[in-house]
């Protein structure tokens, strides 16, 4: 059953929140959910690994579908650092993903690096920018220096 405006911008009450979502839709091959996220802006955007950049929400949903047509994908969000000022939010996350096996064989790991982009609408906190970038192994661990003064 489809929700409300009302229920759907009590569920994306913070960007964790909508992050949470686009993650859990990926995760269920859920199109319908997952497109349910976006900001209804013509200037949304994606990157997949490796590919270019689509811009709009029909491209997104025809690029996303495609993905699904695949099955779910077995992705887990780790290590995300959060920007947050006023109505917009970003998310640099590392991803963990579990690719497909053959029967009877562990699954390999795959790592992306992606950042997430939420503003903050009527309906709610809203996906504007999904860019994930082919990881490896060697992400798993950070690299961070103290800033000192900036300027």
């Amino acid at each position: 059953m489809p929700r409300s405006a009302a229920q759907q911008a009590a569920l994306q009450a913070s960007p964790d929140d909508t992050e949470a979502q686009f993650y859990e839709a990926l995760q269920h091959a859920d199109l319908e959910h997952l497109m349910a996220l976006w900001a209804d802006d013509e200037d949304v955007a994606c990157v997949h690994p490796g590919g270019p950049r689509i811009v709009g929400l029909p491209a997104i949903r025809a690029a996303f579908a495609a993905v699904f047509e695949r099955g779910a994908v077995r992705v887990h969000p780790e290590r995300v650092r959060r920007l947050h000022s006023g109505d917009c939010a970003i998310h640099h996350v590392l991803e963990r993903v579990q690719l497909h096996s053959e029967a009877g064989q562990a699954a390999p790991t795959a790592w992306v690096i992606a950042t997430n982009v939420y503003l903050k609408t009527a309906l709610g906190w809203r996906l504007v920018l999904h860019h994930a970038s082919p990881g490896s192994a060697g992400d798993v661990q950070e690299l961070v220096a103290d800033a000192g003064t900036l300027h």
